[in-house]
C-alpha cells in the first residue's frame, strides 16, 4: 500500500502529525477521514449502479 515506505518512515510521519495536531485533534481528523471515505465509497457505488442501469437499458433498446 505504501510502496517503499518502511516502518521507521511510518513512525516518523506519525510523530511529525502528532507534533502539528496535537493528541486532542487526532481523533477528529480521523473521524473526518473515515466520513470522507465513506462518503466517497457510496458516491462511487452509485455511479457504478448508475451505468449498469444505463446498460442494461442500452442493450434492452437493442
Amino acid at each position: 500500500m505504501f510502496g517503499n515506505i518502511g516502518t521507521g518512515e511510518i513512525i516518523i510521519i506519525l510523530v511529525i502529525i502528532l507534533v502539528f495536531f496535537g493528541a486532542k485533534k487526532i481523533p477528529e481528523l480521523a473521524q473526518g477521514l473515515g466520513k470522507g471515505m465513506r462518503e466517497f465509497r457510496k458516491a462511487a457505488k452509485d455511479i457504478q449502479e448508475d451505468i449498469s442501469v444505463d446498460e442494461k437499458k442500452l442493450e434492452d433498446k437493442k
